[in-house]
């Protein structure tokens, strides 16, 4: 966009809100020297393993969020297989299960007394196929929610959509306390009536309440060109109350190439909840090739081939994408969690499949600031149970504004902001900076805001403000339009926020 073009471009008025430099939205142009990059997280320590009776090696969908009262819960579908003369058996039902932690590092399973399994109920399952009357449901396709919504009637703190079997459809259900959960609508003759039918919902169901929107928004798998053998891919649906939905959407990834979608894990960012990101499980299927056999767990992998060539070809990785309006994606075709070093356990498909939520959570290393935990599958079918491993990204740190050594800088368009001071969150090197000035729409220095008046910004903060010769109040030029100018060397910027 040319300066002509940006200067009467109209204003965008960021307010107060955090803008994490998750893609171009605010920027006219950047140097040569510039990219926005994508930051994958740090491995941590495995959290919990799928070691009960009730659980096994084929728990992958999971669900974690963070309650009032600081209890962080997971809820993750429970399954097993076992490979039997090229047949696949399931030795138990498919349930939801439930953990908790207090801290996103120590978790522990409850015994909850809700299910019967092997003759008692001193378990953690919370939901099994037969636990709701009237329909047979894929229990471990259940995202639970704590539902947000200021308008949430009494009893329905707690929501989800389940998918029924036959015919292929979505039933919202309702809890008040993220236990004991009944369905929303039944129709004639109490029979259960489904709110959404078309799609596969062959995996993980999610919905939240949208607050920056004002809307409950569902995400579910269906199958471009027709199941199963169509490309894996994604769609959205919006409801005023939970029942009635919209006709679902296919989501929208602009220039990115055509790729199969096993999840897609969608949900607003909390710390910027006008921005939804999306952490989905790609799926590859080169068919059995030479290199296969270079894999880890051959002897594994030609077994579960001979139930189906897939079981034992497919590998699947972890992407990063965020969007601002829930349709249209921005989704990096770069992996954000690779499958790693060939070791026992990895390379196997369902393997790093996010778990649907971010938790925030304390460092290991003492005074760091705190920082951002997800959870991630790996060892899927390949023994008796299986890992789920913690990661770790810095606050607002997926994508950044970065420069090399030579340095670079990039012009925002037009913006309008509320607030007195600039903060950042950005890294730099020891011989890295960051500079910011402020410019009138023709592009001319704002007097005591330019370039040479800034401040020689440097080292690693989550938060920081801007400064010049003259001070950090920006107050003169609140709901102005203006456009801001960065230089940076050796840098990232990853968020910034105008705030009091």
């Amino acid at each position: 966009m040319s300066n002509h073009a940006t200067a009467h471009a109209r204003p965008i008025d960021i307010g107060t809100r955090l803008e994490p430099l998750i893609d171009d939205f605010l920027f006219a142009e950047l140097d040569d020297g510039l990219d926005l990059r994508l930051h994958p997280p740090v491995k941590q320590e495995v959290v919990l393993k799928t070691d009960a009776p009730c659980e096994g090696n084929a728990c992958l969908y999971r669900t974690v969020f963070q309650d009032e009262d600081g209890r962080i819960r997971m809820y993750y579908g429970a399954w097993h297989y076992v490979m039997d003369g090229g047949k696949m058996n399931y030795p138990h039902p498919y349930f939801v299960c439930y953990a908790e932690s207090r801290d996103g590092k120590r978790w522990n399973k409850p015994s909850l007394g809700l299910v019967e399994f092997e003759g008692n109920r001193r378990n953690n399952i919370v939901l099994a196929p037969d636990s709701l009357p009237g329909i047979d449901i894929s229990a471990g396709d259940t995202a639970v929610f704590p539902d947000t919504n200021p308008a949430c009637q009494e009893g329905a703190a707690y929501k989800a959509l389940v998918p029924g079997g036959s015919p292929r459809a979505l039933y919202a259900l309702q809890s008040p306390d993220g236990f004991n959960f009944s369905l929303m609508r039944r129709g004639a003759e109490e029979i259960p009536d489904p709110v959404i039918t078309e799609g596969y919902f062959d995996s993980l169901n999610l919905a939240f309440w949208d607050e920056y929107r004002g809307e409950y928004r569902a995400y579910f798998r269906d199958f471009q060109g027709g199941a199963p053998h169509g490309v894996r891919g994604i769609k959205t649906a919006t409801s005023p109350d939970f029942l009635d939905w919209s006709q679902p959407n296919w989501l929208d990834y602009g220039d990115s190439p055509e790729q199969p979608l096993y999840t897609n894990q969608i949900r607003p960012y909390s710390r910027a909840p006008h921005i939804l990101f999306g952490f989905p499980m790609r799926y590859i299927d080169r068919g059995w090739v030479p290199q296969t056999d270079n894999l880890p767990g051959l002897e594994y992998r030609r077994e579960r081939s001979a139930a189906h060539p897939r079981y034992g070809s497919v590998v699947t990785d972890g992407l990063f994408m965020s969007s601002r309006d829930g349709l249209n994606f921005k989704r990096w075709g770069e992996a954000y969690i690779r499958p790693g070093p060939n070791v026992v356990d990895s390379w196997v498909y369902g393997d790093n499949c996010t778990a649907w939520g971010l938790i925030e959570t304390e460092p290991d290393s003492p005074g760091a600031p705190p920082e951002l935990s997800l959870y991630v599958t790996e060892g899927y079918w390949t023994g008796r149970s299986m890992n789920l491993r913690r990661y770790t990204t810095r606050i607002d740190g997926f994508v950044s504004l970065h420069a090399p050594l030579a340095g670079g800088s990039c012009h925002t368009k037009p913006l309008i902001f509320s607030g007195r001071r600039l903060h950042l969150n950005f890294a730099t090197s020891a011989a890295g900076s960051l500079r910011v000035e402020f410019q009138d729409l023709e592009g001319r220095p704002v007097p005591g805001f330019s370039l040479d008046e800034s401040d020689e910004i440097f080292g690693d903060s989550i938060d920081r403000v801007a400064h010049w010769a003259g001070g950090d109040d920006l107050s003169a030029l609140a709901g102005c339009p203006v456009r801001i100018r960065f230089a940076l060397r050796d840098a990232d910027l990853y968020s910034i926020q105008f705030r009091e």
